[in-house]
């Protein structure tokens, strides 16, 4: 997986219902931010090592692009995008918290070693039709976060666009497209599953360790 990844792009902020719960703002304008490749890791259904000590780290599902060509203006996404994935932006939540308040970067809480586990690639179906079916993320067998593209604030095509304008996007690179409502912490021991459209694509059991904490 990591030597085909470039950039992971992310993108906060992009379900009301998730603004809500985390009473945060809502943005005129997508909310970017990244993690390095080294974050990204298979959902496999090994274990996945995860900052202890750092307060608590949460999970985020999310629909994740992969960019099968260069960026070329007037571009569509069904043209641009050729695999995707689902994914976990894990957050140390405290960290980001602390963060928020002094203005800093959000770095030191999102782009940790294995923060963001994949499920495989899939072929991309199209805009619309990845519309019509739920992605769900299962916590130790129960659904904990539900969403749909058709949910998102800022549009699949915004946000590519917005992107490529403001800092560039090419074959290879990943955008984690934002997490809708039911984010919250894990525990070591914890199995998580991602499914879309009912069959379960991904998985991996959380293990909280020193390992990480450095």
């Amino acid at each position: 997986m990591k030597q085909l990844i470039g950039n992971i792009y992310c993108v906060g902020r992009n379900y009301r219902l998730h603004i809500e719960e985390l009473g945060n703002d809502v943005p005129s304008e997508p909310m970017i931010f990244m993690k390095p490749s080294h974050a990204a890791v298979p959902m496999d259904g090994s274990a996945i090592e995860l900052p202890e000590g750092r307060g608590e780290v949460h999970y985020e599902a999310e629909l994740v692009l992969r960019i099968g060509r260069d960026y070329t203006p007037g571009v569509t996404v069904d043209e641009l995008v050729d695999v995707i994935a689902f994914g976990i932006d894990f957050t140390l939540r405290d960290v980001q918290n602390k963060l928020k308040d002094k203005g800093h970067p959000w770095t030191a809480a999102k782009a940790f070693l294995n923060s963001a586990p994949m499920t495989p690639y899939m072929a991309f179906p199209g805009v619309e039709d990845t519309a019509g079916q739920d992605f769900v993320l299962r916590k130790n067998g129960e659904v904990v976060q539900r969403g749909n593209i058709s949910n998102m604030i800022f549009p699949l095509q915004q946000i590519v666009d917005y992107i490529a304008n403001h800092y560039g996007l090419g074959e290879g690179d990943l955008i984690f497209t934002g997490t809708p409502e039911g984010v919250g912490p894990v525990a070591s021991g914890d199995k998580l599953e991602l499914a879309y459209g009912g069959q379960i694509l991904g998985s991996c059991t959380v293990l909280l360790g020193s390992g990480s904490n450095s």
